[in-house]
């Protein structure tokens, strides 16, 4: 056990490196923004904010299943998943070779799952189900963001998958719960009761 809990470290960490070594300055500048922009689940709000407003009875539902896997993920995430990991220590950027051009500010909690990809995972499955159409473009975002906390070297790619993994189980959940209540009915004609 011991002797695999090792070896997965070691893939982690040579994978983590591998991005790091990356020379795509181009990349730099755009992912950082997209970390930063991506804390306190920001880009979800909004566009919850937007289906809300604009989306209908379908889109007023999708925000809600949406916002409410977050809710659960980061719950679940950022509280006892932290807690019972045991704090993994965040990655050592100088160490590993990220470039300095990456970085955003280290997060003084764990590392291990990520927040950032399970709100993003939650929040994309949790649409995606109950607004198929927003699927790709939303599933787009969230791995864009769960590659952002590599890229700028805050999580180990092993976090980012925990995160999203656990963000995509509540994501799905919410999604089918908002899919039972049926699609929305329109107001029943009440001149055509005999």
């Amino acid at each position: 056990m011991i002797g695999s809990s090792h070896r997965l470290s070691a893939y982690d960490r040579a994978l983590y490196r591998s991005v790091a070594e990356l020379s795509t300055p181009v990349l730099d500048e755009p992912l950082r923004r997209v970390s930063d922009f991506a804390n306190f689940s920001k880009p979800w709000f909004l566009v919850a904010g937007a289906l809300a407003l604009f989306g209908g009875p379908q889109g007023r539902r999708a925000a809600v299943a949406g916002l409410g896997a977050i809710g659960a993920a980061s719950l679940l995430v950022n509280q006892p998943l932290k807690k019972m990991v045991g704090e993994r220590h965040r990655p050592d950027r100088v160490g590993l070779g990220v470039p300095v051009q990456r970085w955003v500010r280290m997060p003084s909690s764990g590392s291990f799952p990520s927040g950032h990809s399970a709100s993003a995972a939650a929040f994309a499955v949790a649409v995606g189900e109950v607004v198929p159409t927003l699927r790709p473009a939303l599933r787009g975002a969230a791995a864009v963001v769960a590659f952002s906390r590599v890229y700028t070297g805050v999580h180990y790619p092993s976090d980012v998958l925990v995160g999203a993994t656990v963000g995509a189980l509540f994501g799905r959940l919410a999604g089918r719960l908002a899919l039972r209540g049926g699609p929305p009915k329109p107001a029943e004609d009440k001149e055509h009761t005999s």
